[in-house]
This record gives structure tokens, sequence and C-alpha cells, in this order.
């Protein structure tokens, strides 16, 4: 086990610079890190190695964990697990029937209410006066999933989200064995669920191993998950999601304040994180380690963005994004 990773103020660097007829209007920096299977750096630029908080790109980690303290959901529930959800019906009706596995209601669920976070899912629910409800937050499906395991190991489900409580305390240390160090810091993510800070190298090397694992394990349960309902883990209109759809194999998830994480079968793996927050360079960026990972440039094409550009100096090879 290594270390705590360093906190601070994170060196990040310029990747994306937005267009306008050609001259640089805007720039976004950040930092990125790409991994081969065997865990060797096939890339990085800006800060890799300082903690910051992966927000909900730590989700299939969660789930991995949830897996192996005794949840047994069918595929597409277990997706729902690790999913920041558009709130589209399916989502609502998967956090409904995860609910019901462990007798539990939507006022259990320890996460804030919300409206849908599709945007379309949003307007409708305002144009027919529909208020919040935590049923809606992106996160229920997570926090249904938390009590349901709760449920299974006896343990208390009113203060499941305390970081003390056993469940927190088991997800902690499953995110302290998959990145291969010692969390940095502890905090309270936008859903109420404690939250780890780690590396950008080591979530990337978490992705990796759920991606790579052999049949049969918690880690390979999410993957397959994960690829094989793509649409429960972010939404039909998230990009997330049509990524998933057009790469084979590839398992991805985005969190909150600029944060992506993706990974091949075979273990290669991407983790970043856009400095200002912002999720507009989020998946230029993206396109970019996932070509340098080795994804076929045809199956990326159709996410490009002409507006959006590389920042040459990282990599030529940066630049086909």
């Amino acid at each position: 086990m290594n270390p705590a990773p360093p906190t601070g103020v994170p060196a990040h660097a310029p990747l994306v610079h937005v267009l306008r007829d050609g001259l640089v209007e805007s720039v976004h920096h950040g930092s990125v890190v790409v991994l081969g299977p065997d865990g060797s750096t096939l890339f990085q630029a800006g800060d890799v190695d300082s903690a910051f908080y992966p927000r909900s790109a730590a989700k299939p980690v969660q789930a991995v964990a949830m897996v192996r303290l005794g949840l047994s959901l069918p595929p597409e529930l277990l997706a729902l697990t690790a999913a920041s959800h558009s709130g589209e019906q399916v989502h609502l009706d998967g956090a409904r029937r995860v609910l019901a596995a462990s007798g539990s209601t939507e006022d259990d669920l320890g996460n804030p209410a919300d409206l849908p976070f599709d945007p379309v899912e949003r307007d409708r629910w305002i144009s027919a006066d529909r208020p919040a409800r935590k049923l809606a937050h992106n996160c229920s499906g997570k926090h249904a999933s938390m009590l349901r395991t709760a449920q299974v190991n006896g343990w208390s489900t009113a203060d499941y989200l305390d970081p003390d409580h056993p469940l927190q305390r088991e997800i902690a240390a499953t995110v302290e064995e998959l990145t291969g160090q010692r969390i940095a810091h502890v905090a309270a993510d936008g859903c109420g669920a404690p939250l780890f800070a780690v590396s950008l190298r080591g979530l990337a090397a978490a992705a990796g191993r759920i991606a790579s694992a052999p049949d049969g394990t918690p880690e390979s349960a999410v993957a397959q998950a994960i690829r094989s309902h793509p649409e429960m883990v972010g939404g039909t209109r998230r990009d997330a999601t049509a990524l998933m759809r057009a790469v084979p194999g590839l398992i991805a998830k985005d969190g909150f304040e600029a944060v992506q994480i993706a990974a091949l079968p075979d273990g290669t793996a991407i983790a970043l994180k856009i400095a200002d927050g912002t999720d507009r360079a989020r998946l230029p960026a993206t396109l970019a380690a996932l070509a340098l990972a080795g994804v076929a440039p045809e199956a990326l094409e159709p996410f490009a963005d002409p507006r959006f550009a590389v920042v040459d100096e990282l990599s030529p090879d940066l630049r086909a994004a």
C-alpha cells in the first residue's frame, strides 16, 4: 500500500484550447493520466499524483465494495448502483426496485431532493410543476444500494452515511485497495456520502483493475453490468453512455467538477480532471486520452468538436483528438 497522496494546490497544465474561427479564445487547465494494463504510465500531463476529490467517478469502486459485502442485484440495477443517472423514468423505476428489495422507501434515502439531472427531463418536471424528490437525485441508485447493503449485513440504516458506519469503512478499505494508496482526506460529497480523496493515478489504477478483473469477481460483476447497461450509468443523452456504446468493452464514468475515468477490458485506463470544474473541456480531453489509450480514431470521431483543440505542447499525438 502506497502512502496517501500529498494535499495542496495541484500543478495543473493547459489541456484544452477553445477556438473561435481559428483563434484561441479560452484555455482550460487540468491533469490527465493514461495507464497501461501493467500499470505503467503511457502518458501524463499536469499533476496526477496529488490528492483530489474523484466525485461520482468513484462510484464504480463504491459499487465493487457493496458487491463484496453481499449486494446482489440484476445487472441493470447494479449498473444503477454505479450511476449518476439522468432522472429518466427507467432510472426512477430502478431505484424504486432497489429500495423495495430492502423494504426501504424514498424517505429512507439520505441524499437530498433534486430535480432530474438531464435538462430535457428537468424541463418536463418544471413544466408539470413537479417538486424536487430524493428519487430524482442523480445518486439515488447508489444510495438505495447502500441501504440494501446495510440491510443485508444487519447494520443500521438510519446512519448509513456516517463515515464511521461499517458500510462506509468497508467502502474506504476498497478504495484504498483498488487505488493502491491511502486515502488523503475524507469529506462529504454533494449527495451526502463520504468522499475519499485519492490521486488521479490511483483512480485510473482502480478503473483498470475493475475493467480487467476475471469473471466471477465483484469487480467483474460491476464492469459487466456497466458495459451491458450503459444507459443506466448515465442516460440516453449522456456522453459517457454514448462512449461506452461506441467503444467495445469500455467502462466510463464522469463526475461533477469535470472528472472522468474510463478503462478498456485489458486494463488500460485513463483518469482526468479539468481544473476549473466546468464540463465543456472534459469530453475533448477524454477523447484525447482514449486515443492515447489505443482506441480506434473512427470510434472517437463522431464525438469530436472543431471548437476544441488539445494543447499541442502536451504531445503531438494528443492533437489527434
